[in-house]
């Protein structure tokens, strides 16, 4: 374990020409002092995912798939099976657990993470998977991308859709089941999925281009059947991610910043947030410079039930699930493109960069009555779906909340690639994964040298006092 000295970066005031906000060598709220590096990789480390509370998963461009102890940091499986990069990874609890991942190789492959061993797998598929989606109510999952699959537990594709015909028409839904051996014939779409959800009343939401496809799963004889029950056309851009806010909400984000709260049952929209490249006419956060094209492009949504937030350019930005309006910003919190947020609690955030930092913020009541950000930077409209074909004007929202502020606590500066993404375990410290190949195990260093007091004390003891 080695002993993390902060300082990589000098401090510098917030009024620099970047805009980013700086910290210094004194983090006194960020308790990860202790850091492990993970070596195994040697490509592009992408994915993580949690297997249990003392273990994960990491996979990426090198094919491997590596499950490592978060306790001790140690390698403890080697998954070797696909020859190109992988593209999606889940964890599947129907019983023993499993991982499922699907690689550019055209294959996906179902692994036991105890003993490393391949279970199964499908090859030659007809393009690769780019997501998956673990149906645990329905022992089955999904595999998507320019087709779409259901499968259940044992590998064995559940149901398929016929192709779109060219008249117009409707297609038809069938049940089918294929024998594992056999190369399936999978959903064909019109254009491909980058994204599933899964939605009360077995329901599944795929984001297809500027779209969010909603399908029903149902019994057909021994068997499953999908069915397209709705599309919704209420982006004007990609949508470049999706995320369950509650039991009843879930939330998209599009390529050109529109963030849309939609009502999980009956799928119309609650609220509609679009991220503007104007600036926001508050002085804290303020910042000199223009707007790259890409600045507003919503990367990644994250919730926690209460809050939403949405990485977007390289700026973090916080809404309220309840009423959908902006809670707290921070139009720069890093010097490039934010990748991966998560809320750790209603006052707590953390998020991952490009610039190869991980960030740590406090979400902060102001002191005093702050000023509501300006109409130009967050417009929020409540709307129906067939009046939002073209976005309308912006417009003040009068009772809009005072806004809270985002306070960096914690600065992690480790990696020398892009952080793709992050897991934090409660009691086992935080799991960061990079494009430098490497993972890097964050610890917490007052609670680590308790851990090696006591460890000595017990040898001390063992050893009758010597």
């Amino acid at each position: 374990m080695l002993r993390w000295i902060f300082g990589g970066r000098e401090a510098q005031s917030s009024a620099e020409k970047s805009g980013v906000l700086r910290i210094g060598e004194e983090q006194p709220k960020n308790c990860f002092t202790e850091l492990q590096v993970l070596k195994g990789h040697f490509d592009i480390v992408r994915f993580l995912v949690q297997i249990d509370d003392f273990r994960c998963a990491s996979a990426g461009d090198d094919g491997l798939v590596l499950v490592w102890n978060v306790e001790t940091g140690e390698r403890v499986q080697e998954l070797r099976g696909h020859s190109q990069q992988i593209t999606a990874m889940a964890v599947f609890r129907c019983g023993d657990v499993r991982l499922v991942t699907a690689s550019s190789d055209r294959s996906v492959s179902l692994w036991d993470p105890d003993t490393g061993n391949r279970v199964q797998t499908v090859l030659d598929l007809q393009s690769s998977v780019k997501c998956i989606l673990v149906l645990e109510r329905l022992s089955a999952w999904i595999s998507a991308g320019e087709q779409l699959c259901v499968w259940s537990k044992d590998f064995r594709l559940e149901c398929l859709k016929e192709p779109h015909s060219d008249t117009g028409e409707r297609p038809n839904f069938l049940c089918h089941r294929l024998s594992p051996i056999n190369i399936p014939i999978l959903f064909h779409l019109l254009t491909g999925i980058s994204s599933l959800i899964e939605l009360p009343k077995n329901r599944v939401a795929a984001a297809v281009d500027k779209s969010i496809v909603i399908y029903k799963i149902m019994p057909c004889g021994d068997t499953l059947a999908i069915v397209e029950v709705s599309c919704l056309a209420d982006h004007q851009d990609h949508i470049r991610a999706l995320v369950n806010v509650n039991d009843g909400m879930f939330a998209s984000g599009s390529h050109a910043g529109e963030l849309i709260l939609w009502d999980a049952l009956d799928c119309s929209v609650l609220a509609y947030q679009h991220i503007s490249r104007e600036e926001p006419q508050t002085g804290t956060q303020s910042h000199v410079g223009g707007p790259k094209p890409s600045e507003m492009s919503i990367q990644h949504l994250a919730s926690n039930g209460n809050l939403v937030a949405a990485a977007a350019g390289s700026g973090v930005y916080v809404f309220s699930a309840a009423t959908g309006a902006a809670v707290a910003y921070r139009k720069r919190a890093h010097d490039s493109d934010v990748l991966h947020t998560a809320l750790l609690s209603d006052s707590e955030l953390m998020s991952c960069s490009e610039d190869g930092s991980v960030r740590m913020w406090d979400i902060q009541e102001l002191p005093l009555a702050g000023e509501p950000a300006s109409p130009g930077f967050f417009g929020m409209w409540t709307l129906g779906r067939s009046s939002k074909q073209t976005c309308p004007a912006s417009k003040k929202t009068p009772d809009l909340p005072a806004i809270r502020t985002l306070e960096l606590t914690g600065d992690l500066i480790g990696h020398s690639g892009a952080v793709q993404m992050f897991l934090a375990f409660p009691e086992n410290g935080l799991v960061t994964c990079s494009a430098d190949h490497q993972l890097i195990l964050w610890k917490n260093g007052e609670k680590q040298s308790q851990l090696r007091s006591l460890a000595l004390f017990r040898k001390l003891e063992e050893n009758g006092g010597l």
